[in-house]
Parts: C-alpha cells; structure tokens; sequence
C-alpha cells in the first residue's frame, strides 16, 4: 500500500496539459452479416458514445483522478468543438486556453465496433501548423499559466499544436520555476524534447524518433533507452511496451522493467493518454520516478480492459493496488 499514499494526495493537484484536441465518437453494436456491397461486416448501431480524445483525453483522465487541469489547444469554429469545450467544461477542466481557429475543423476521429471488434475508423482533419497568431496567443498563455502549475504535460499528436516554439516555452517557464514537464511524443519532434523531465513514448516511438533499426532483443531495447535518455539530457524516460508492461531509464540507475498488469486487453486507444497522466499527477505530488512509474502501469492495465477511448478513477486505483498488494 506504499503507492496509495501518493494516490491520496491528487485530489485538486493543479496540472497544465498543452496539445492537440480531438472528438472521439464511437459506434457499436451486432455485427451479423456481411454487407453485398463489399466484404465488410454491417454494423447495426445500438449506442454511440462520445469523448475528449488526444489532450482532451489527457485532461480527462487527469480531472477523473481527482486532479485540477487546464488546457491549452486549439479547436476549430464548429459544433463538434463547442460540444468538446462544453463537455470538458462539465468534467472540470479550466478551457479558457483553448483558442479556436476558424480555418481548420475540430480534430475528430469516429470509430465503428462490431460487438468488441474495431472494424473502422474515419477521420476529420486538417494537418498543418496553427496560425502564427494564434500560436503568439498560446506562447503569452503559457507564460502566464505555467507558474501556477505543479506539472506540465505535452501531449503531442503531431497534429500542429506543439511546435518547437510551444515546448521551448514550457521549458523555460517550468524550469524556471522547479515544476517538471512530461511528454507525450510524436517521432516528428523528438528531438526537440531535449531537456524534459520525462519522456513516455511507446516502443516504436522510440525506435523510430531515434532513427534505429528494429530492436530484435531486450538488450538492444535497453541500450536504446540509455542512448535516449544522453541524447535528450532528460532525467528519465518511460517506455511502454504493451504486453511486456513498461522499462523506467533514470539518469545514474539502472533500467528498471514493470510487468504488465492487464488480465484482459479489449482496447488499447488512449492508453498511452492515460500513463502519461498518471505519471505526471504522481510525479507532481513528489512521488518517486520509479513508484510514478508503477502507478501509472497499473493504470494502463486497468483502461486496457475497457472498451473504446476511457479514462481510470482514483477509486479504480486504490481498489487494484489493494487487490494486487
């Protein structure tokens, strides 16, 4: 029961989480013949269901563990926005630095089930960087916000929110004030995250963000990680590696591996929103790197196990440590 101390301590824990937004919807239902226009299953809808995604999903996670968090994105002038701002709104999270550009569409991804299964996925989007106006609002915001904060989370989907300029500014202005910066990479900006407190890429993010071949063993994983953490000059470095759990690389220490701790993976979509909140919000209330790091994977156990983009309350957590404990 040594984690639930920290745990404990998130409740109203005030977090900055700066990236892109996105509507999440999903469709479900039975799945019973195919359909004679195509070899594709024909999904009757029985419920569809909606949900912040991306940095929405950040917040999100972050707001249902008790914590307090702020956002600053970007969506577009349209409904889908207003109802994500609203919902978010009604979890608790401070939207005021959210800024709304009328040239692009709110980011949104729809999802189709039949029964468990994901059979399709369609996206509205538009690539490309944020206006130079709007990108100066954030940098003011930044600077403004950022001191209040006990941790900063860059959630990063490579969608056009976090430019080199915006992490450059959460790093000056958190590391001016002692607060640690965690980020959630893309491999198009790895390289710029030099000097964060945490990096939390995937196993394939790593491979890829270094420019390094396909690792064939657990001694090419680990040397990866060691090469990362000199190269970025970060203090550590979470990799997560599904099934085999997650490896923790602190700068001085040896790596260190947690097993996963999922019984039952349904879906892994927002998984990696959900140990990178988690992580944070333990880190922001003093908790070790490495009992951060074991928080976060019994989280991502648990969100596995649920169906579609879901978050884990701080109740789940006490409830799973006591019974793996």
């Amino acid at each position: 029961m040594k984690l639930q101390k920290w745990i404990d301590r998130f409740k109203d824990v005030p977090i900055l989480v700066v990236g892109d937004l996105m509507v999440d919807r999903s469709y479900r239902g039975p799945a019973e013949r195919i359909s004679p226009e195509a070899p594709v299953p024909v999904v009757h809808v029985a419920e569809t269901h909606f949900t912040p995604g991306g940095a929405g999903n950040v917040v999100n996670n972050l707001a249902a563990l008790g914590a307090r968090p702020t956002l600053v994105s970007v969506r577009g002038d349209d409904a889908s926005g207003e109802e994500i701002e609203a919902d978010l709104l009604r979890r608790g999270v401070d939207v005021a630095g959210i800024f709304i550009d009328e040239n692009r569409p709110t980011i949104a991804k729809h999802r189709v089930f039949a029964g468990h299964q994901q059979v399709a996925r369609f996206d509205f989007e538009k690539k490309g960087a944020i206006p130079e106006a709007i990108s100066a609002q954030i940098l003011v915001h930044l600077s403004a916000l950022i001191p209040k904060q006990k941790a900063v989370v860059i959630s990063d989907y490579g969608k056009g929110i976090v430019t080199p300029a915006v992490i450059k500014a959460c790093l000056r202005a958190a590391h001016r004030h002692g607060i640690p910066v965690i980020v959630d990479p893309k491999i198009e900006h790895f390289m710029q995250y030099r000097g964060v407190d945490c990096i939390t890429p995937n196993t394939k993010e790593a491979v890829e963000g270094m420019r390094a071949f396909p690792l064939k063993s657990e001694e090419e994983l680990l040397d990866l990680g060691n090469k990362i953490l000199v190269r970025l000059r970060s203090r550590s470095l979470l990799i997560t590696r599904g099934e085999k759990g997650m490896t923790l690389f602190e700068k001085g220490k040896s790596p260190r591996t947690i097993p996963a701790m999922a019984q039952e993976v349904y879906d892994v979509t927002g998984a990696g929103d959900t140990v990178v909140s988690t992580f944070s919000l333990a880190r922001a209330v003093g908790a070790p790197t490495l009992a951060a790091a074991q928080i976060a994977n019994v989280a991502a156990g648990l969100v596995v196990a649920k169906v579609g983009t879901a978050v884990v309350t701080r109740e789940e957590l006490v409830d799973s440590l006591r019974k793996t404990t």
